[in-house]
């Protein structure tokens, strides 16, 4: 095997037509060998290389007779001391943190960890077995891919409409994807999906993680899985799982899926998770970071460097003080934008990406070195703004140039639904585009992603058929998910064939619906609330690779009727410019004659005082929208016309005769309580208890 010195940049096992170059950094190694393997599954490496090159603590060698899809891993060297953070022990094959692809998932052993397991001490003493036959190897992977006349959509932020999605879960029961595809890139990326995607008016996919993850020990000791994916150890290689082809394969067929979403016209967002990795805790695997340079990749603490600062619940934080860990979440952005044309990313416990030391720090090093990137700032950045650790609650305080799923919209949606009092101030500042939150920072009203559920939590059909979590199936005797569902069940809890309370749960569906689509922001859905997709009242489903998390698409008359009313309100949101504005109301008048853009009224249809906005009673509100409002300017920068638009909202267990304001002929566009059907109304809109309308102003202007 030639061993020629190689050069030290890029990091990772890069093919440049002749050869491999292999880099990989470690500041605390005393050595490091590059193994090679002919198969997945070998214990035994067919070479072992060691890498006499460091540069810059970049160990380094470039072996010109390797060609793409060598199996390879590393062993590194250096001191097992956990009382000072070293955890290195070359019995460990170590997972190459710029891997491309892997060959498989973990196959779970006491030899994975790298301290002796038996030790009644803990992780004191090192252990001596050999991993190899456990782990799974990397792969060198050729980037060749046709991109052909790919482009992005580029599709603004005020036009935007996101499906939160999981690759698996989507595509899994779908009839109309070949057997073979289902639950994979491919399948994800077939007509019937884009089809459907397209129709529900979707502009952007953000998927599920697809960074290879680990599913932890106890849940295959359970029989579950890691279904969710927030569990990452491999920050540039696509999850085999959702691979159709040989492992290596799933690299083109994640380019083939994004090529094909672009070509519907849909961008591609993955939820990625930088905050920790699948090593968890001291007593966790060594699988990669830990065994290549703990200290460095990890937050320790540091009056006991045994054990890891945890902002995230899963046992360890990423050392974002130090300049490698950084380099290494900003190589692999990078990578997915420029190689995978991924389009943006949504990160999980985004906060804990800021941690300086223990505080947020609003304009962290991460979110400093963002904004100037040329790549990563023009992508559309989302953030999850919270993380278990304190002041780990962040809604509204993220920097220009980023989004955040708006928890608050979330949790006033579902708690002025459900009847609870005192959230008509609450509901006004979400229905506009959160201006409280997102106003003082000079942002925009789509900073707010607007949602009502997600993957985490109940589904819509759960959120409206429960009032209390049943997470049984998931082995944890209830204790897991959230206990603050803000939910309602109309009367029976779980499955029922009663009409009436099936009824009302329909209409609150329909109502959550309609808000998401009618507010000012970027509203998102979770996939298979368009179906009324059930969990079975499970509110924490991330270890359920099965038919409580996967898609139905067997659908039956409920289904087709929430899915003809989804599609139809995001057809209304997108030709209705008055509905996704780009800058935040103003309260002040648009035309000669002092009509506001936007006017508040109570039912009797006067304006709102601040005394009706703080009444505890009040949940009957209408949000009157003047067409020339409008701030949507076309292709050539000519200003969009709009038309004057009415929400009226009852969140009310009576009926409500509401007034309308006498401007010209009314007709309604949506009614919740009686949907497809459009009536003329003069004076008064009904809403029934529990309902939502929207009016469209039909002849003369205010």
């Amino acid at each position: 095997m030639r061993v020629w010195p190689g050069v030290p940049y890029p990091l990772g096992a890069t093919w440049d037509g002749e050869g491999v170059n292999f880099a990989l950094f470690s500041e605390n190694a005393t050595a490091v060998d590059l193994c090679l393997f002919a198969a997945a599954g070998d214990a035994r490496e067919t070479h072992r290389v060691a890498l006499r090159e460091r540069d810059g603590f970049v160990w380094h060698a470039y072996l010109p007779d390797l060609r793409p899809g060598q199996l390879y891993g590393y062993r590194v060297h250096g001191p097992w001391n956990p009382e000072e953070g070293h955890r290195f022990n070359p019995a460990k094959l170590l997972i190459d943190p710029y891997a491309r692809a892997l060959s498989g998932s973990i196959r779970w052993s006491d030899a994975l960890f790298g301290h002796d397991a038996s030790d009644p001490h803990g992780d004191l003493v090192a252990s001596r077995s050999d991993s190899a036959g456990a782990m799974p190897k990397c792969i060198v992977s050729e980037p060749a891919f046709s991109w052909g006349d790919d482009r992005p959509p580029g599709t603004p932020w005020s036009r935007t409409v996101v499906y939160e999605c999981h690759v698996e879960g989507l595509t899994r029961l779908h009839p109309d994807v070949p057997e073979a595809l289902r639950g994979t890139y491919l399948g994800l990326s077939m007509d019937p999906i884009l089809e459907h995607l397209v129709a529900l008016g979707v502009t952007a996919v953000e998927l599920m993680p697809v960074h290879h993850a680990v599913t932890e020990r106890a849940l295959a000791d359970r029989g579950l899985t890691n279904y969710w994916g927030y569990n990452s150890i491999a920050f540039f290689a696509p999850d085999v799982r959702y691979a159709s082809g040989r492992p290596g394969s799933q690299v083109g067929e994640f380019k083939t899926m994004v090529k094909r979403l672009h070509g519907a016209g849909i961008e591609v967002i993955l939820d990625v998770v930088y905050n920790h990795t699948a090593e968890g805790n001291h007593l966790g695997p060594t699988l990669s970071l830990r065994g290549i340079d703990n200290v460095a990749y990890y937050r320790l603490v540091p009056e006991d460097r045994r054990h890891y600062v945890d902002f995230t619940g899963c046992g360890n934080s990423l050392n974002m003080l130090h300049p490698r860990t950084i380099q290494l979440i900003m190589d692999s952005l990078r990578y997915w934008v420029l190689e995978m044309h991924v389009d943006g990313f949504r990160f999980d416990l985004a906060p804990a990406l800021a941690r300086e030391l223990y505080e947020v720090n609003q304009l962290g090093t991460f979110f400093d070195i963002i904004a100037q990137d040329p790549v990563l700032s023009q992508a559309k950045l989302i953030a999850e703004p919270w993380d278990l650790g304190p002041g780990g609650y962040q809604v509204g305080n993220f920097p220009m140039g980023w989004t955040e799923w708006n928890g608050k919209y979330r949790d006033t949606t579902r708690r002025f639904w459900r009847g609870d009092d005192g959230q008509l101030g609450e509901l006004g500042y979400r229905l506009t585009g959160s201006s409280d939150l997102y106003g003082p920072t000079a942002r925009n009203p789509y900073a707010s992603i607007n949602f009502v559920t997600c993957h985490d939590g109940f589904t819509l059909r759960d959120l409206v058929s429960y009032e209390h979590k049943h997470n049984e199936a998931n082995g944890e005797d209830n204790h897991d998910g959230s206990d603050a569902n803000w939910s309602h069940n109309w009367g029976v809890e779980g499955a029922t064939q009663r009409a009436d309370v099936l009824g009302l749960r329909d209409r609150a569906a329909r109502n959550f619906l309609a808000t998401v689509a009618f507010s000012q922001g970027v509203p998102m859905l979770s996939h298979g609330d368009e179906l009324g997709r059930t969990q079975r009242g499970n509110n924490n489903a991330y270890c359920q690779d099965n038919d409580i998390s996967w898609m139905q698409w067997t659908l039956d008359g409920r289904a087709r009727e929430l899915l003809a009313f989804t599609r139809e309100v995001f057809a209304i949101r997108r030709q209705h410019p008055v509905l996704r504005r780009r800058s935040f109301f103003r309260g002040a008048p648009v035309s000669g004659d002092g009509v506001k853009d936007v006017t508040w009224l109570r039912p009797d249809g006067v304006e709102m005082t601040a005394e009706d906005w703080g009444r505890p009673d009040g949940h009957v509100l209408g949000m009157l929208i003047h067409g020339e409002s409008s701030d949507e300017i076309d292709d050539r920068g000519r200003a969009v016309a709009g038309e004057t638009l009415l929400l009226v909202l009852n969140a009310s267990p009576s009926h409500c005769a509401f007034a309308l304001p006498k401007l010209g002929a009314w007709q309604e566009v949506v009614h919740t309580a009686h949907p497809g059907r459009h009536a003329h109304k003069t004076s008064a809109c009904e809403l029934p208890r529990w309902s939502l309308a929207l009016l469209r102003l039909r002849s003369g202007q205010p």
